[in-house]
């Protein structure tokens, strides 16, 4: 990352788990995703709850 960030702890800790997981074999990317995705969607909800 370019140290911008989002602003969020969360949303940033995903996107770092992204990036890293272009590192990975195809087959461990996806629980890497998988994880990403799921945080993201948290994040998303407890925004659109307030």
């Amino acid at each position: 990352m370019d140290g911008s960030g989002s602003g969020h702890p969360a949303v940033d800790a995903a996107i770092q788990a992204l990036v890293n997981a272009a590192n990975l074999s195809p087959a461990d990317q996806i629980a890497q995703y998988e994880a990403a995705h799921q945080t993201l969607r948290e994040t998303l909800a407890t925004i659109d709850q307030n």
